[in-house]
């Protein structure tokens, strides 16, 4: 193999920046571009949700944040590995990887379905899905260059995406202070549960990512205090955001309006003009490819990590001389092809709920284990459990498809487990 410890520490090139970058970057794609179409139907139940999201979010981020203080020299699914031993982190690192191919699945769609309010043919299911595949191969192409490149285009992607999100900003308190907009009612009968409990899940799909830097350590300088820091800055600014745009949207646009491939771009048109909607969208075009940017280097890392632990096979152990996991990147935006392909007959719109409930449902499994290996380790017990608790409720919200599927494509993976497991002793005995 041609990796070595010198090109390990070589490799290390994500400072503070960065990584809050790659944090907020991968959590500040689609999931703010089009959530207010998947939320609308869900009304004030919506902000509960994302006030019950963000909280446990940041909860989770915490806990995540204090094991890699403890282990700063592990990833998650290694910090789990060591807690309950190498099946367990096998499996949860076997369900993150798959989670992060059906989040990219997920932002290419997103990335085509606003650029469909520009070219309309991409609303098309097939070109839609060749559009998307296009997608995940520039930013593969991108990452295979190295992390500094990912890492610069991440910090620039994730700058061009506040643009956007300012103008929409910009604009909710023009038409709330002069009183154009008709805000939806609050419901006379009050919150209710399934409401609150079924669009928690959707607004934690906005969210995903805050581990985004711990996933990353083998290339962050100085990991024990980067990383914390990175994850809590990014989460808590992030939230924020969503917190406001994404209600604001949805509790403002007319129903009707919001199920469309751009709610951003159509809030922007009825609030001001079709023209700059048309930037709009481009510019949310850009944010979801940062976003893909982000999550394709998560892509490689994760198999990367897996078999150098021997629990994939070692051929995907291998790097370039920069470092760069070349074989799980490849494999990884082939798998997410094959995905595209398999679903390209459903809408856009569709296509994206199912998609970010699935991959929301399979990233919470990394989530259970953070908590768990925090309360194996004693280490702050209490966040441990509430992480706990709220990463299970969600599961629950995700319903039974979803987080069923999740463990389905879970148990999928002992058989490559034991097929590497079986290669590494044969390894060892030679």
């Amino acid at each position: 193999m041609q990796a070595t410890d010198t090109a390990a520490g070589a490799s290390r090139t994500l400072g503070l920046a960065a990584c809050i970058a790659l944090v907020m970057g991968n959590m500040i794609g689609s999931g703010v571009f089009l959530l207010p179409a998947s939320l609308a139907p869900f009304g004030w139940d919506a902000v509960a949700g994302w006030a019950f999201t963000i909280a446990g979010s940041l909860v989770l981020a915490f806990v995540i944040a204090r094991l890699t203080v403890a282990m700063p020299d592990a990833n998650a699914a290694q910090m789990i590995a060591r807690a309950y031993g190498p099946l367990a982190g096998f499996a949860i690192g076997w369900i993150y990887w798959l989670s992060i191919i059906i989040t990219n699945v997920t932002i290419a769609v997103a990335a085509t379905a606003n650029l469909s309010s520009i070219l309309p043919a991409l609303a098309k299911p097939g070109v839609g899905a060749l559009c998307s595949i296009g997608f995940l191969w520039a930013m593969t192409g991108i990452n295979l260059i190295g992390a500094r490149a990912a890492g610069v285009t991440q910090i620039a992607t994730t700058l061009l995406k506040l643009v956007p999100i300012a103008v929409v900003l910009v604009l909710l308190i023009l038409i709330l202070g002069s009183g154009r907009a008709e805000v939806t009612p609050f419901p006379a009968q009050g919150l209710t549960g399934a409401g609150i409990t079924a669009s928690a899940a959707l607004t934690l799909w906005a969210l995903l990512g805050f581990e985004s830097a711990s996933v990353a350590a083998d290339k962050v300088r100085d990991p024990a205090r980067t990383i914390p820091r990175a994850t809590l800055i990014g989460t808590v600014a992030t939230g924020l955001i969503y917190l406001l745009v994404c209600s604001g949207i949805a509790l403002t646009l007319p129903a009707a309006e919001t199920q469309t491939g751009s709610p951003f771009g159509a809030f922007v048109s009825h609030y001001w003009s079709p023209g700059p909607a048309g930037f709009v969208a481009l510019f949310v075009v850009v944010s979801c490819l940062g976003a893909l940017n982000g999550w394709t280097l998560l892509q490689g890392e994760v198999p990367l990590a897996m078999a150098r632990a021997g629990e994939l096979p070692r051929w995907l152990a291998g790097t370039d001389a920069r470092g760069t996991p070349v074989r799980g990147l490849i494999l990884s935006t082939v798998l997410a092809s094959l995905m595209l392909v398999a679903n390209s007959l459903q809408g856009l719109v569709a296509l994206f709920t199912a998609m970010a409930l699935l991959a929301t449902s399979a990233t919470l499994w990394l989530y259970v284990g953070c908590a768990l290996a925090s309360l194996r380790f004693r280490l702050v017990v209490p966040a441990a459990l509430i992480g706990l608790g709220y990463a299970l409720w969600t599961l629950w919200g995700a319903g039974v498809v979803a987080s069923g599927s999740s463990v389905l494509l879970m148990a999928a993976g002992l058989p490559f487990h034991w097929w590497a497991r079986r290669g590494l002793g044969r390894a060892q005995s030679n």
